[in-house]
């Protein structure tokens, strides 16, 4: 098997299936697994990648909702009252984790905060959006649950190798595609601005975003300002995410005489199977940026 196929084969295998189940229902108690809960979809395949048999995982932020603006349920504070462990990414992004478990009050809860120490950007949250980066949670991920369950220490180890090797492999393979982009067209503007990593490490510039700050909408000179930007650089689109209204992407694209493009995924995956974990949502926006910059 060559490499491509490996990579495909992987976005198969690490699919985050446990992200969807409403409850642990008392799986981790009666068959030994690790309980984690994840505060977004996009950490499942990380922890499924690193614990493979030995973890259930439960998702707390539902998919295709915002961690930004959501605000946890009752029965959130149950999921991380059962769980062993909590992985969340930091930076800021989950302003409502501390109270959630603040209420759920479990004893000997390990919280793994995957964005300390990494570079952070503009207080911008998104680091796992950078391939390089997401090796750093996957590793933190892989301490963690050797930490709990250190007799399984080697396969969490072994695991943990072989999804950073996918990482590196995702890595060259998105360097490859962009590359096929004309330099004078990796320019993007973006809903919000969950795209600098990813775009600093490949060489795209993120010339604005339309929603600064959470839920907080563009004024009329700041629309006016975008659609400037867009048509001295010659942007070739606006980019968005399914979860957001694309009612102001319109208003860009229309006076900028661009095309709005709605399906890119970043602080979720999705429920289509091409979009159902990290490789795969990272394979998939890769290719819809590339086909609408080339």
């Amino acid at each position: 098997m060559n490499r491509s196929s490996a990579l495909a084969l992987s976005v198969l295998l690490v699919l985050p299936g446990c992200a969807h189940r409403s409850s642990f229902s008392g799986g981790a108690g009666t068959t030994g697994k690790i309980a984690v809960a994840t505060t977004i979809s996009t950490l499942n395949s990380f922890v499924q990648g690193v614990g493979g048999e030995h973890v259930i995982v439960k998702n707390i932020v539902p998919i295709g909702a915002s961690p930004e603006t959501f605000s946890p349920a009752p029965q959130d504070v149950a999921t991380v009252a059962d769980a062993n462990v909590v992985v969340e990414n930091g930076a800021g992004l989950e302003s409502w984790l501390d109270r959630l478990l603040h209420d759920a009050g479990p004893s000997g809860l390990r919280v793994v905060v995957c964005a300390d120490g990494l570079p952070i950007k503009n207080n911008n949250p998104h680091l796992w959006m950078d391939p390089v980066l997401a090796k750093r949670y996957v590793l933190k991920i892989r301490d963690a649950l050797v930490a709990v369950d250190p007799a399984h220490g080697d396969d969490y180890r072994r695991n943990a190798a072989s999804y950073i090797a996918l990482l590196d492999e995702l890595t060259a393979q998105i360097r490859r595609q962009i590359a096929t982009i004309p330099p004078s067209q990796r320019y993007m503007i973006v809903f919000h601005n969950a795209w600098q990593y990813y775009n600093d490490r490949f060489g795209i510039t993120t010339l604005g975003f339309v929603e600064r700050n959470p839920g907080q909408e563009p004024n009329p000179q700041q629309i006016a300002e975008l659609i400037d930007l867009a048509k001295r650089h010659h942007v070739r689109g606006v980019f968005s995410e399914p979860e957001y209204s694309s009612k102001l992407l319109y208003s860009i694209a229309q006076g900028a005489g661009i095309k709005v493009v709605e399906n890119l995924y970043d602080d979720s995956v999705g429920t289509d199977p091409r979009v159902a974990n990290y490789i795969a949502m990272l394979t998939y926006d890769t290719s819809v940026i590339v086909q609408t910059l080339r």
